[in-house]
């Protein structure tokens, strides 16, 4: 980048409000605040050309969805497309350093469901796809006014609230929220910003890393395939630990970095990433073109290894015991759509007070900042897709293409450790008996490994699952000695559960399904109802608690009653992990170990001693 040093950008990972943490420019332009709108019911706006720049009849504050009150809409009924205007200035190009020779980009992290986007009247291109970011190249469009002009941005979002075949996650079809779905999340719901780059760029980098070579591999993918100089350097703590620079022809290159110091066998796991002691190393990424610089960018990377087999599941090829929580990532005042950067890094937090190590975000791909605090933080995070509801050739297609780009953005984060493309048959229901559909979640599975095979995947969570890296199962039984009759038991009692019919009334294995010696994890149970302030008409728990000491009595006996079937203490087999149900109370859902504004039902430290006892952070 002009004028800079590989080191320029040495400072950017500790700013928990950058919009892509893994992939950082010097300057960008954050267009959240308020932008024009309006709903088009009828769908009428592109026939009548809004897309012209046109003002807009009301107001929304970017990036809240417009079902939610913090967008100043609030409008929950069926709202299938809306359309949003932001004036971009002059100050806002010079905040990004936009110049002759570079390209302007809008960046969006997501938009719920399809999205088109204009600028000034000139369409620049769309995307679906809910949950995954893309970006537009906007320059030509820009350059054709002139960049000292006022220049005005059009994203027009369809999101169609009765369509089952999209992938929507807890988000319901029905007009108000029932069971367990919630309030949609329609349009923009992640931040959207402007960033000036350079024709030859770095596009993405994937880390992954050997820890038993002591090397890290980057896989850069550049913007155009032209003959380049690609540069890795890695450091930590100001020290480097290694820089390798290679030449290229090809728009992806891997460039493997040997890291000082990696190679003494009894010090090598001193700056390994782990909970407790979550190591990040930062890097740089540069690219030359004719011996100029185009491009530099700084990311970072954790070394670690994640694996599953010979029963239990391995972290840093340690054995290591998941207590995980399962988290909606859903507020109330916001949907899917998190208040801010502060509260994605309070709700890690909040899961490490509790004394979980590890939460898994439900039926949702959560923001990439909450991943950058997970990072940080050293919490575990189980990679989730969003489910649809409908079995056809459009839902394979979506799922397919939608689930892809998830796994690729998020492969670099070291807190991400398994991958969850199908839940509860959700989206499948006939698995057991549909050879299509059984045939649809085995692609699923090995699709993920083809795209990451450094991680275990989980192909179907809860029952009815073939190929598959874990045997999963989900069990809200309430009484602690039927729950240990299950768990605390002899091996070949877990063993029967599994090739057996599990606890939700569905076979968990399905027939000729490979048996490798997979681990056994409870990966949703508990589920307890306590509602401390006001509550819905509707809400729910999977069993009720009467008051506090009722609260703390139930958790307690259903945890003593599955955790003294977890491997270790002197077990060698049994549960590699868990997931309790679930961490807040979720609109009609009571049964949270904290209320929706993540006010804790009873004190941290009394729910800690109900989840960590030992208080060890593994």
């Amino acid at each position: 980048m002009r004028g800079s040093g590989t080191y320029r950008l040495r400072a950017s990972r500790q700013e928990g409000d950058r919009l892509r943490p893994q992939l950082l420019r010097d300057s960008y332009r954050d267009l959240s605040g308020t932008w024009g709108f309006a709903h088009d019911d009828t769908s009428i706006g592109e026939r009548e050309g809004w897309s012209d720049g046109r003002p807009l009849p009301s107001t929304i504050v970017v990036p809240f969805p417009p079902d939610s009150s913090a967008s100043g809409v609030g409008a929950t009924g069926y709202h299938p497309v809306v359309w949003y205007r932001r004036e971009i200035s002059a100050d806002d190009l010079a905040a990004v350093e936009f110049e002759d020779g570079r390209r302007l980009l809008v960046h969006f992290g997501a938009v719920d469901y399809r999205a088109r986007v204009w600028l000034n009247g000139v369409f620049v291109g769309d995307h679906e796809g809910g949950h995954t970011p893309f970006a537009v190249d906007v320059t030509n469009a820009l350059t054709a006014r002139g960049a000292g002009a006022t220049h005005v941005l059009v994203v027009r979002a369809e999101d169609d609230p009765q369509d089952v075949a999209q992938p929507r996650g807890k988000q319901d079809w029905r007009q108000e929220p029932h069971a367990i779905w919630y309030h949609r999340t329609t349009g923009i719901w992640q931040p959207v910003w402007l960033e000036a780059v350079a024709p030859i760029r770095v596009e993405d980098v994937w880390w992954t890393c050997d820890i038993t070579r002591g090397t890290a591999t980057a896989q850069v993918t550049l913007s155009k395939r032209v003959p380049a100089r690609v540069r890795v350097t890695i450091a930590h703590d100001g020290d480097v630990l290694g820089d390798t620079e290679t030449d290229v022809t090809d728009a992806i290159v891997s460039v493997t970095v040997p890291l000082d110091g990696q190679g003494n066998g009894q010090g090598y796991e001193e700056l390994l990433w782990r909970p407790g002691s979550p190591v990040l190393l930062d890097a740089w990424v540069s690219v030359r073109v004719n011996g100029v610089e185009t491009d530099v960018v700084a990311s970072y990377l954790g070394l670690r290894t994640v694996g599953a087999g010979d029963g239990r599941f391995w972290l840093n090829d340690r054995p290591f015991v998941l207590r995980s929580v399962l988290s909606q990532g859903y507020w109330p005042a916001s949907h899917l759509a998190a208040p801010s950067a502060d509260a994605l890094r309070r709700e890690a937090e909040l899961a490490l007070d509790l004394g979980f190590n590890a939460v898994r975000v439900h039926q949702k791909i959560e923001d990439p900042r909450f991943l950058f605090h997970a990072d940080q933080l050293g919490l575990l995070v189980w990679g989730e897709m969003a489910a649809t509801y409908a079995f056809s050739d459009i839902t394979v297609r979506r799922t397919m293409s939608e689930w892809t780009a998830a796994v690729i953005r998020d492969r670099s984060h070291p807190s991400v450790v398994s991958w969850v493309p199908l839940n509860e048959s959700w989206g499948v229901q006939h698995i057991a008996s549909r050879a299509d559909q059984r045939a649809f979640a085995e692609s699923l599975y090995h699709l993920t490994k083809a795209l990451d095979p450094t991680r275990p995947v989980i192909s179907n969570d809860g029952w009815e699952q073939g190929t598959t890296d874990v045997w999963t199962l989900h069990d809200y039984e309430e009484r602690r000695e039927v729950l240990a009759a299950r768990y605390d038991a002899a091996p070949e009692a877990l063993r029967a559960l599994v090739n057996g019919v599990g606890p939700a009334g569905r076979r968990v294995r399905l027939a000729g399904a490979p048996e490798r010696g997979q681990p056994v994890m409870l990966t949703e149970f508990g589920g307890v109802k306590w509602s401390v302030d006001d509550e819905p008409a509707d809400a729910w728990g999977y069993s009720e608690a009467s008051d506090a000491d009722d609260f703390a009595a139930r958790i307690g006996a259903i945890l003593t009653g599955v955790v003294g079937g977890v491997i270790g203490g002197g077990r060698d087999e049994g549960l590699a992990g868990w997931c309790w149900t679930q961490l807040t109370d979720t609109v009609q859902e009571r049964n949270g170990l904290l209320t929706e504004d993540r006010t804790p039902k009873l004190p941290i430290d009394t729910l800690r001693a109900l989840i960590d006892p030992e208080h060890i952070r593994n």
